[in-house]
């Protein structure tokens, strides 16, 4: 009753049907204007991460804040005053630019040995590179001795200094972030009042607004940022680089890929469907489909402030695999029906396609919201959305693709399609290799679970940006200049809670310094004119020297750990005090007096980054090193962790790692273990599925077969080439089962449907190789020939979707092709008809 109602509707009343999806495409691409991407940091972290909360706090307590670096390795040298001048009016336009903060520059720090004073004289003796008749040879020598600005400000052999330009902190934002974690943590807790819920929902409304405004100023700062340096390569070298900088790239690349490809891909999709099919109607039909689809999910996402990030940036493709493959099944049942029953009228032999049809398409489609579905039990929000847009997005393509195609094709003119192109006689020639080597088949596919089951086992979840881009982009360029000449890109923060004194063991505490530095008759010389400490300012007792001394031997581990790059500390400036004292280290009261006579704003920019006396906590500031081979992010934590417990005897609750490393390695780590525990769960619920289409245990076991084959050859073959599971490749396996269930289920079904009628597995298999073989066929020549143009991508997770995405479904074909029909050969799961 209800398919006739649908195709009465269709077939008798397709003008009306047309006008209404025409009117809904209208009115979601007018929606689809507000369709936006986001690449922001905390678009790609765990939300809820407790990692993420004390990244938060940790930024907010020392002042960290986003930032960019610029590298500038002038023709003729540094330290000319040509040279000098130009970098100052360089610096001076980046100041002027609205969002940045301030421009860290070899301008602004202090040159302690030009001034060539003692210890106790240098507060009040600060020179910089800006002071008048400063030697230029002995300011580079001073700034390239120097452990605090080497490779942070100067590379190693002075010819390329560093801009280091930090963005006014987003304080509307980091303030709607703040309120609505604790709302969230009163609703987890059971404690959220009528009130706050509704604030909690408005400060969830304000937040997104405050991240789409925030990534568009980002997104203007960059651009800006590069036109002002546009005016300065004549004479230098200049690259840009910085966690910012590759988050809104990364959208720039996306975006540039997701439009040049597409219609790149939309081009060989048309002419692989004009070759196979020599019918301007059956590509046509496709391509209205897949367009209306398209506009209609997008506008959906814009109506619904869906933002797509670098993970959910393919679902069009994905979608247009879907499209293709409903409509490539569609055509080729209605040409079958041609050739089979040419008495029928064309309405007639439509009707009947949908009718053998939109079982099998309803079940495909399903059935892959199922694989995809599975996404939305992740903790991250950009793999939660890219979940639901794909659920969205099959339930659109299946209802548009079963709305336009029939009422598009009963308004044309019956045409005689009978004949085909005969250059194509592929998939009878698997079924007849399938039928005389079949224990070969079986024996390939057990092997093939077996290495791709040790290639899963070479599998790392690793997230590397410089591994994303080619070599010949300027984004990778400057990746490594800045590996190379300022101490690294990617910042790690390691927060250490300081050991409480011990008063057994604190010599200083009780008065014996073992050599008693009263004793020297210089002591008291040096800090006649310090005067005495200032009356209540207990901070000074915090830097005793027992405390000094450890962080600079954790600075020293740290910095010597291969995979990172510069480390700052609190001890950098330790060891400027303490080589200005004539290399001898100071004692606590030293260090007291010292820390007084810190004018406050230095203290501000130089002590507070590096320590919180409240908290009895200091900061050691890592860069990581993008370019250093064999870096796996999660040992090196790891290795960070056990080393200051195993050489300093820190606890783990005085170890706390941050920074945007540590946020992407949970995100990875979280995604991992979802996706490995939901991928089973999955195949289970198909399988299910499988036995309530095909109502035989036999018959879902033997589908479900060369699905999971399918999935874990393309992650086995990612283990064996070394292609690592990140935020860009890890959805591959839900992608593999979405695609390879459709090929199983049209199979299956147009198998067991017609077995009755030949009552032999044999003849059924070559009947089904040459019919619904013809369309699964024609579905993975359209979509290999049309993602194969991704390889021409700079963006290397372009390039692995296209490849990756193309073997899933040479895989899902083969397999569907070769091994399924085998196992139902094999295990004869359909009861033969006895001949009397």
């Amino acid at each position: 009753m209800l398919f006739e109602k649908y195709t009465n509707l269709v077939l008798g009343k397709s003008y009306i049907v047309l006008g209404a999806v025409l009117v809904l495409t209208l009115l979601l691409g007018w929606k689809a204007q507000q369709f936006r991407m986001d690449a922001s940091a905390d678009s790609l972290v765990v939300e809820g991460d407790a990692d993420l909360e004390y990244s938060r706090l940790i930024n907010s307590r020392y002042g960290a804040g986003d930032f960019v670096f610029v590298t500038y390795a002038p023709e003729q040298g540094i330290f000319t005053v040509q040279s000098l001048s130009e970098l100052k009016a360089l610096k001076s336009e980046l100041e002027q630019i609205d969002s940045v903060d301030t421009v860290d520059s070899i301008f602004d720090v202090p040159l302690f040995k030009v001034a060539n004073v003692s210890l106790s004289e240098i507060t009040d003796n600060i020179i910089t590179l800006d002071s008048s008749d400063v030697d230029l040879s002995s300011a580079r020598d001073d700034l390239m001795s120097s452990d605090a600005y080497r490779n942070v400000l100067l590379s190693e052999d002075g010819r390329t200094t560093a801009l280091i330009v930090n963005f006014m902190p987003g304080t509307e934002l980091a303030s709607l972030l703040e309120e609505r974690t604790a709302l969230r943590e009163l609703d987890r807790s059971k404690a959220l009042t009528a009130d706050d819920a509704a604030r909690l929902e408005e400060v969830e409304t304000l937040t997104t607004a405050a991240r789409v405004t925030a990534a568009s100023q980002l997104h203007e700062d960059i651009a800006d940022i590069r036109l002002v340096l546009q005016k300065y390569r004549d004479n230098a070298t200049i690259y840009l680089g910085g966690v910012p900088m590759i988050a809104d790239d990364l959208v720039t690349f996306v975006r540039n890929d997701l439009f040049t490809f597409g219609a790149a891909i939309l081009f060989f999709i048309i002419a692989s469907l004009a070759y196979l099919f020599r019918k301007a109607r059956y590509v046509v039909i496709p391509l209205i489909c897949g367009i209306a689809i398209a506009v209609c999910v997008i506008g959906l996402l814009g109506m619904m402030d869906w933002a797509v990030t670098v993970i959910s940036s393919n679902f069009i493709s994905l979608l247009l695999i879907i499209t293709v493959s409903l409509t490539v099944h569609l055509i080729v049942r209605f040409r079958e029906l041609e050739v089979e029953q040419p008495s029928l009228s064309h309405q007639q032999r439509l009707k009947l396609t949908l009718q053998s049809m939109i079982k099998p398409c309803a079940y495909t489609s399903l059935t892959t919201i199922v694989a995809f579905g599975s996404l939305v039990i992740s903790d991250i929000p950009p793999i939660i959305d890219f979940g639901w847009m794909m659920v969205m997005g099959v339930c659109c393509a299946f209802l548009l693709t079963f709305l336009i195609f029939p009422a598009v094709l009963v308004l044309l003119p019956e045409n005689d399609s009978r004949v085909i192109n005969k250059s194509i006689d592929i998939t009878p020639a698997i079924g007849r290799f399938t039928l005389s080597n079949g224990s070969l088949i079986l024996v390939v596919a057990g092997l093939l679970f077996i290495v791709s089951g040790i290639g899963i086992s070479r599998l790392k979840v690793e997230n590397s940006f410089i591994d994303y881009f080619d070599d010949s982009t300027e984004i990778y360029q400057g990746m490594v200049a800045i590996d190379q000449n300022m101490g690294g890109t990617t910042p790690l923060d390691v927060i250490i809670d300081m050991r409480p004194p011990n008063p057994f063991d604190a010599g200083e505490a009780s008065g014996d310094f073992g050599e008693d530095p009263f004793a020297q008759d210089d002591y008291f010389d040096d800090f006649d004119d310090f005067g005495e400490e200032e009356e209540g300012d207990e901070d000074a007792y915090w830097f005793t020297s027992d405390k000094m001394q450890e962080i600079i031997a954790i600075h020293d581990y740290l910095d010597g750990l291969p995979e990172t790059g510069k480390v700052l500390s609190l001890a950098t400036l330790l060891n400027i005090a303490y080589e200005l004292n004539e290399g001898k280290p100071l004692n606590s009261i030293e260090l007291g007096v010292l820390y007084n006579k810190i004018p406050d704003d230095y203290k501000e920019s130089l002590l507070k980054p590096y320590v919180s006396v409240a908290n009895d906590q200091v900061r050691f500031s890592i860069r990581v090193l993008e370019t250093s081979t064999g870096l796996v992010r999660a040992d090196l934590l790891e290795n960070i962790r056990q080393g200051l417990s195993d050489e300093f005897g820190y606890s783990g609750e005085q170890v706390h790692l941050t920074g945007m490393l540590v946020l992407y390695n949970n995100m990875l780590q979280s995604l991992f273990e979802s996706q490995i525990l939901t991928l089973g769960v999955v195949l289970l619920v198909i399988t299910a599925m499988f036995l309530v289409l095909f109502r035989s245990w036999k018959l879902a076991l033997i589908g479900i077969i060369p699905n999971i084959l399918a999935a874990l050859s393309v992650l086995g073959l990612m283990g064996w080439l070394g292609i690592p599971l990140d935020m860009m490749t890890i959805t591959i396996a839900a992608i593999s089962v979405g695609i390879g269930v459709d090929n199983t289920i049209h199979y299956m079904h147009r198998f067991k449907s017609r077995f009755p009628e030949f009552n032999d597995y044999a003849d059924t298999m070559t009947y089904c190789h040459g019919s619904i073989g013809k369309a699964m066929y024609y579905t993975g020549f359209t979509i290999v020939a049309g993602f194969s143009i991704l390889i021409l991508s700079n963006f290397i997770p372009t390039i692995y979707f296209g490849l990756l995405t193309s073997l899933a479904m040479c895989l899902a074909l083969a397999g569907a092709l070769t091994l399924l029909p085998q196992l139902l050969i094999f295990f004869k799961p359909l009861k033969e008809q006895s001949s009397l």
